[in-house]
């Protein structure tokens, strides 16, 4: 049985989890999107091509990707400190969550944004837009729903990432696993966090489906 200090422990392990991945996800998108804009804006068969932007773009997105998290985790402790004032605990965390999720946020979008038909963004071409009212008025509405799915799944790894942070004291329940259900072999309190991640899993994926389906104009 599971006393109470324990179970104290889990919810607020629970928490300190759905925190650091909201958190990191925000943050990643904010710089995330941006740059899978640009790299479908500056491709060689985008809106305003400018190769050598996007190659180094592609170049420095595929570096940091390749890089396993716990790597990249222990590699920029001295930067986590920087900006945290510590490289442990719940707040440090979303220091790597972010440079390690910003990458693959920009994959996705990019990946989103080249399923726009292109048919319909020369018929704004042909009508004078803007490259940025075509950003906000076709590129985006158009793959709103894969851009929400895309968005899930992004949610989802960084719901891993901050799991795997607690090898290195990262908090939540990836801690929690780490120091009480590995560490001290209580299978009991390992087998409670796996599943308190995978309903957190269910939840934020049934979330962004539901989500998908409504932004979906195609349906409308």
């Amino acid at each position: 049985m599971l006393s109470k200090v324990i179970v104290d422990m889990l919810i607020e392990g629970f928490w300190d989890t759905i925190y650091m991945t909201l958190a990191a996800s925000l943050l990643a998108y904010v710089i995330g999107l941006p740059l899978g804009i640009v790299l479908v804006i500056t491709d060689k068969d985008g809106i305003k091509p400018v190769i050598w932007l996007n190659r180094i773009l592609g170049i420095i997105i595929n570096i940091l990707r390749s890089v396993p998290f716990l790597i990249l985790v222990i590699t920029i402790i001295p930067f986590t400190r920087w900006v945290m004032g510590t490289s442990i605990g719940t707040n440090a965390t979303i220091v790597p969550l972010v440079v390690a999720a910003a990458p693959f946020v920009a994959r996705v979008v990019e990946s989103s944004l080249k399923e726009v038909d292109g048919g319909v963004i020369e018929a704004a071409q042909s009508m004078g837009t803007s490259t940025f009212q075509i950003i906000y008025k076709v590129l985006l509405p158009e793959s709103l729903p894969s851009l929400i799915v895309g968005a899930a799944l992004a949610v989802t790894t960084i719901l891993s990432y901050s799991a795997l942070a607690g090898f290195v004291g990262g908090g939540g329940l990836g801690d929690i696993a780490i120091r009480y259900g590995y560490n001290r072999y209580q299978s009991d309190i390992m087998l409670v966090t796996v599943a308190l991640l995978v309903v957190i899993v269910q939840i934020l994926q049934g979330v962004g489906m539901k989500l998908a389906r409504v932004g979906d104009r195609r349906k409308r």
